[in-house]
């Protein structure tokens, strides 16, 4: 019983770490198009550099602090995998053929409980 709620507990921070690291994922691409347009703005405005060079330079700090971002949960993600093999009942789980974390399109089983 207390393995499979720590199964379980390990599961659900897999599946978060996951969703995380998709929403910097998306959230970088946003930042991408919206680097985008606001040079297409600009161009199609007619406006000279120094009217939207503030607001370009905020949106290129932002990409950079998630590009930080990433980093940082992609180091999460190797110290929970290390974590991983110092707690019992852990060291031998697989999330499938194809490595330690869930599938970006991860669905836990149902259960039959008595």
């Amino acid at each position: 019983m207390r393995k499979q709620i720590i199964e379980n507990a390990a599961y659900e921070v897999a599946t978060q770490a996951r969703a995380v690291e998709d929403m910097i994922e998306g959230a970088l691409i946003e930042l991408a198009e919206l680097q985008t347009k606001v040079l297409r703005v600009s161009s199609i405005a007619g406006v000279s550099f120094v009217t939207l060079q503030e607001c370009f330079e905020r949106v290129a700090a932002a990409t950079t602090d998630m590009v930080k971002a990433r980093g940082t949960m992609a180091a999460c993600h190797v110290a929970m995998a290390e974590a991983k093999q110092r707690i019992p009942g852990l060291r031998t789980v697989s999330w499938g053929d194809d490595g330690d974390c869930p599938p970006k399109t991860a669905q836990s089983d149902l259960r039959i409980v008595a």
